[in-house]
C-alpha cells in the first residue's frame, strides 16, 4: 500500500485535499495520513478545525511514497512555514512531492522549480512572491496539473486533476484514474 502524506498549514483550502483524503484510501487502498510543520490545531479557510497529531519530523520518518502540500494564503505571508529542507530530503529520499495553489510559493522558495516544468496559479503569482524564483522558461500555463522529475504542481482551480497526479505517482493503475477523472467531470458534460 503506497504511502501518501497530506501537508496542511493553518487556513489551508479545504477543496485542494478532500479528493486526496476522500478517494485515496477508501476507493484505491493508499495509505493517506496528514501531517504539518507543527503538531496541534489548525483551522481551513471554511473554518474547519483538525487537530494534526503528526509533525514534519514524523513525516521524516513515515518515508512517504508521495507528499501533497496543500494550499491557503498562509504561503503568502511571512507567517508560512520554511519547509525548503523538508523538500529537499524527501525528494533525495525518494518521495514524489506536490504542491497545488499557494503551497507553489514553498517549491519555487525551496528551488524546486527553476529547473523543470511546473505551474501554478498565475505565472506572475511565483515571481511576485518569490524573489529569487528563476523558473520561469519552464512555466506552463495549464488549467490542469503539471509532473516533471517527481514534482507535480497545480493551480487552486485544479483539485481534481492534482488529485489524479497524485494518485498516479502512488502507483494507482491509469484505468482506474481515467475513471476518476471521468466521474469528476461528469457533471459537466452537456
Amino acid at each position: 500500500m503506497a504511502k501518501v502524506a497530506v501537508f496542511l498549514t493553518d487556513g489551508f483550502a479545504d477543496w485542494e485535499y478532500a479528493l486526496i483524503g476522500g478517494a485515496g484510501g477508501p476507493f484505491y487502498g493508499l495509505d493517506v495520513r496528514y501531517f504539518s510543520a507543527a503538531t496541534g490545531q489548525l483551522s481551513s479557510q471554511g473554518g474547519l478545525s483538525v487537530n494534526v497529531t503528526k509533525s514534519s519530523a514524523d513525516l521524516l520518518v513515515w518515508r512517504a511514497d508521495v507528499v501533497a502540500v496543500i494550499g491557503g494564503a498562509i504561503w503568502e505571508t511571512d507567517a508560512a512555514p520554511d519547509i525548503s529542507k523538508l523538500l529537499h530530503v524527501l525528494r533525495n529520499d525518494g518521495a514524489v512531492v506536490g504542491a497545488i495553489c499557494g503551497a507553489t510559493l514553498a517549491f519555487a522558495r525551496a528551488g524546486l522549480l527553476n529547473d523543470r516544468d511546473h505551474t501554478s496559479n498565475d505565472p506572475d503569482f511565483l515571481a511576485q512572491n518569490v524573489g529569487d524564483y528563476t523558473g520561469a522558461a519552464h512555466y506552463k500555463t495549464s488549467p490542469s496539473a503539471v509532473t516533471s522529475d517527481g514534482v507535480i504542481t497545480a493551480p487552486g482551480t485544479a483539485p481534481v486533476s492534482f488529485a489524479a497526479a497524485v494518485f498516479a505517482a502512488a502507483g494507482v493503475p491509469i484505468d482506474a484514474i481515467s475513471q476518476f477523472k471521468s466521474m469528476m467531470a461528469a457533471e459537466h458534460i452537456t
